[in-house]
């Protein structure tokens, strides 16, 4: 069955390059570097490197203590970090500078991914979260290049779809060297995709490994400052559709808080623009972080359209909202601000953080809406109640400490790997 998948991504390649042009009119980084996109690289041969790919901004970030230690531990071997995205691309630099190679992920066609690995001979292939190609695994397991699915998650949606496509769910997953599953559940569902029990291991999530810059709270209190000591709450990497019901929320909470200052943070750099406009239409003064434009307190939406401040804005707020959950996306990471004691509120679909949302839920470190009223009635209440939310603030911080080690057994592995190949 590969090669009539082969043969579908062949026919679809207009397509591709056609979606390629059209996000490049809203981000022009995406018309940049296409050849790579099909295996030619620019960077000279790097034979015997490690291939760590990680998607977008979310999963580079995740991976940033991994690669942390791989260089300290191994610092002569060469990192190469893949992303599909300018934005993760951008991030992959912020992160790293010139510490490690990046290039543009290949297009799961044969010959891209032939000059992909002709160009850097990996000795080993780690691929973040839920990343599986069936010619790339194909043609590494070809090329004797062990394949190890990182910090790996399989929604239940998800692993439905893939069993649908029967044999060629299992041959394709069956190429995978190892899978360090997030959660049991995730285990059991790689597992009933015909996976080998020895193959599948239960490692935790390592964004329960989040640490944070020593100088991010002085940045934050210098922050709070110039916002002159009003309630905040941000919502955080919102998605389309989703920003009306957050500024129809924040209307909602000004009723009963009339200086609360709300934090708007979209998912993707090209929806700015827009946002800006639909703050505006709606009726909010707004200021955006990316001209310097100074947040006054007539001013009731703060756009926060920088890349690389997520962190910093929920290290300064009271509340945090986690977006892409009020409209079917699968929500977006839960961690981050219950690492910095704030409590969390999302809406319903969190699939993609379905393990990590429940946990939360369960030891009372968030809640989950519906709806912009009840989003707007949970900010409302935590923002007026300085002791409730420090409770769920609290709940959250323990349940990041309690399950803290994921790095270090995935480190663990991807270290037996290395020193099997002569590291």
């Amino acid at each position: 069955m590969r090669p009539l998948y082969t043969f579908i991504l062949y026919l679809s390649l207009p397509l591709v390059l056609a979606r390629l042009y059209w996000r490049s009119l809203k981000n022009p980084d995406y018309r940049r570097r296409i050849p790579e996109r099909f295996g030619r690289l620019s960077t000279p041969m790097v034979k015997g490197c490690l291939w760590l790919h990680t998607v977008s901004v979310g999963e580079t970030q995740a991976a940033e203590p991994l690669v942390r230690r791989l260089q300290k531990q191994f610092p002569d071997l060469p990192i190469v970090l893949t992303t599909t995205t300018p934005t993760g691309s951008d991030r992959v630099k912020r992160l790293f500078g010139d510490s490690v190679i990046h290039t543009y992920f290949p297009y799961d066609l044969p010959f891209a991914i032939n000059g992909f690995l002709k160009t850097l001979q990996p000795r080993l292939l780690v691929m973040m979260e839920t990343e599986v190609w069936p010619n790339l695994l194909a043609l590494c397991e070809r090329q004797s290049i062990p394949t190890v699915l990182a910090n790996a998650r399989l929604s239940e949606r998800s692993a439905r779809g893939y069993a649908r496509l029967g044999p060629f769910t299992r041959e394709t997953f069956g190429r995978i060297g190892l899978v360090a599953a997030q959660s049991p559940a995730d285990a059991e569902r790689f597992l009933g995709l015909g996976l080998p029990s020895d193959r599948v291991r239960v490692t935790g999530s390592i964004k329960f490994d989040i640490r944070l810059p020593a100088s991010l709270r002085e940045q934050a209190e210098a922050m709070r400052r110039t916002w002159d000591g009003r309630p905040v709450w941000v919502a955080a990497s919102t998605r389309e559709g989703e920003d009306e019901q957050v500024l129809d929320a924040h209307r909602k909470v000004l009723r009963a808080l009339p200086e609360a200052l709300l934090v708007l943070v979209p998912r993707h750099p090209e929806r700015f623009d827009r946002v800006a406009l639909l703050c505006q239409r709606e009726g909010f003064v707004a200021a955006r972080r990316s001209t310097g434009e100074a947040c006054g307190p007539g001013t009731r939406v703060l756009l926060g359209d920088t890349m690389g401040e997520l962190t910093l804005f929920l290290a300064a707020a009271d509340v945090a909202f986690v977006g892409g959950s009020l409209v079917p996306t699968g929500g977006h990471n839960v961690l981050e601000p219950a690492a910095l004691g704030l409590p969390v509120v999302f809406g319903p679909h969190m699939f993609n953080f379905a393990m990590i949302s429940r946990m939360l839920l369960a030891e009372g470190a968030a809640l989950e809406v519906t709806s912009a009223a009840a989003l707007a009635q949970v900010v409302t209440s935590w923002l007026a109640d300085a002791s409730l939310r420090a409770r769920f603030g609290e709940n959250g911080l323990r349940v990041v400490e309690a399950n803290r080690g994921a790095l270090e057994r995935l480190f663990d592995i991807i270290r037996g790997y290395l020193t099997i190949r002569g590291i």
